[in-house]
């Protein structure tokens, strides 16, 4: 079995229902699956959604009432051009803000879409043809 390279990404949001229904549209589109806690809300790769070992991937959030996001930005992979297409469609009806693409801006064979969650979290899903 081999080393996961990330363990998880835990972003604190102002209204954890209004950020569940964003990214049940956003990572659904993806084959995520969703799990809550008392406190939490988390997403895992389809194939593995059962949580487990300390190895195991997420993406998830906690409510936060005065949440601070900043310049970083978490990109989540498409295995298609198509797919990063119909996630953007996804999220233009989601209501994300500051939309951007999809196109080819970061460079031949990086086809992206970038938007913001609803605290303005940066985000991006991407696809890499070479």
């Amino acid at each position: 079995m081999s080393r996961p390279l990330l363990s998880h990404i835990d972003l604190r949001v102002r209204d954890r229902a209004r950020s569940t229904a964003f990214y049940d549209a956003l990572l659904g589109a993806l084959g995520f699956v969703r799990r809550d806690g008392d406190e939490w809300t988390s997403y895992y790769d389809g194939a593995n959604a059962v949580p487990g070992p300390a190895d195991f991937e997420w993406f998830g959030f906690t409510e936060d009432p005065s949440p601070v996001p900043n310049s970083n930005r978490v990109a989540f992979v498409a295995t298609s051009n198509d797919e990063v297409d119909r996630v953007a469609d996804v999220l233009s009806r989601s209501g994300a803000g500051d939309l951007e693409g999809p196109n080819y801006d970061e460079g031949p064979g990086y086809y992206a879409v970038f938007f913001e969650d609803p605290d303005g979290h940066r985000l991006e899903v991407c696809c890499r043809t070479r």
